[in-house]
């Protein structure tokens, strides 16, 4: 950080002299323009242009010839996550057939396309200028998807239906491919000034949002991750005890709900419901805690059968407390607006 003094230019103005570094840096010269920008906690941020200077931005990712296809998935969704907008992927000989599906898998996932494509050497483009995109609009996308899932779950649940609890599996992939896009838009509006700006992001919503986007897509998961396990207990065709049922589907509505409420509340900064959503948690604690000890089903089913009972019993526990995080996340973001009033 640099110093610099304030000096008096005649009785209304003040001056602050810029650094010639910086002047270079960013090409100028005497008499060229430049912009302020105010901010909300009162600092002013100088920039050479009103617009972005950078339109494009690419990296190069060199990839060794057997690195592992979860490696190159990381490095793709960190390079995209950083906000370049081209990703060019050279290999040292070519890339190899699961290198290959690896590339497509992770780009059908993000909001990108293979531009370019040879033995040897991938290229990959984003499709959306998220200067151009909203936030809170995508955020309600993705709860209104999660929160689908949620109302599915519950219906196979009651009605013991595989084909749903199949379909509910893979809906999970559309509510990452909105986090993806939504971590990109909310880490370049802390990295940008003038992007946080379009976006209506200030760095203190940048942490919120943020939070609130690992919550919902904690919650997806979790709700996927309960159709994964309805599926082998469907096909085993055991019949759950009606008291094992019974809670389980209480505790599911109880959780679903508060989810669903936290959410509102947090978009709406309502924070009028979020005790009563903390405290559900001890009522979907309290059902829970009936499922233990878990019933006898029998020597050959046991193990299989109790492990994806707990685990659903475990995630509708989670996401009690994903909703519990968000509700507690609104009222800490209600005194951090009503702060940045005073």
């Amino acid at each position: 950080m640099v110093q610099r003094k304030i000096i008096s230019l005649g009785k209304s103005s003040f001056v602050v002299s810029i650094p010639k570094s910086w002047m270079k840096m960013n090409d100028l010269n005497k008499g060229d323009s430049v912009f302020l920008d105010v901010r909300p906690d009162g600092s002013l941020v100088l920039q050479p242009t009103q617009e972005d200077r950078e339109t494009e931005r690419a990296i190069h990712l060199p990839i060794e010839a057997n690195e592992a296809e979860e490696s190159i998935i990381r490095r793709i969704i960190g390079s995209y996550l950083d906000g370049y907008t081209r990703i060019r992927l050279t290999s040292g000989k070519i890339f190899t057939a699961s290198q290959q599906k690896a590339v497509r898998r992770i780009v059908a996932t993000l909001y990108m396309m293979v531009i370019e494509s040879e033995a040897s050497t991938i290229v990959l483009q984003t499709l959306i200028d998220e200067a151009k995109a909203s936030v809170t609009t995508s955020i309600e996308r993705m709860h209104l998807i999660t929160y689908s899932m949620c109302r599915d779950v519950l219906s196979i649940i009651r009605n013991w239906d595989k084909e749903l609890a199949l379909s509910v599996a893979s809906i999970e992939d559309d509510v990452d491919q909105l986090m993806f896009f939504l971590l990109r838009m909310i880490r370049g509006a802390a990295m940008s000034p003038s992007l946080g700006k379009k976006l209506g992001l200030d760095p203190l919503d940048c942490l919120d949002y943020q939070t609130l986007v690992h919550r919902i897509e904690r919650v997806a998961d979790h709700n996927a991750s309960i159709a994964h396990c309805l599926v082998p207990l469907i096909e085993s065709g055991i019949d759950l005890p009606e008291n094992v049922l019974k809670n389980l589907t209480t505790a599911a509505e109880v959780a679903f709900n508060s989810f669903n409420q936290a959410v509102d509340g947090f978009m709406s900064k309502d924070v009028y419901p979020t005790n009563d959503i903390i405290d559900k948690q001890i009522e979907v604690e309290s059902l829970l805690v009936n499922l233990t000890p878990l019933p006898y089903f029998g020597e050959s089913a046991e193990t299989s059968i109790l492990a994806n009972i707990i685990t659903i019993r475990e995630s509708i526990k989670k996401i009690s407390h994903h909703a519990s995080d968000i509700a507690e996340l609104t009222i800490d973001r209600a005194y951090k607006l009503n702060e940045s009033k005073k």
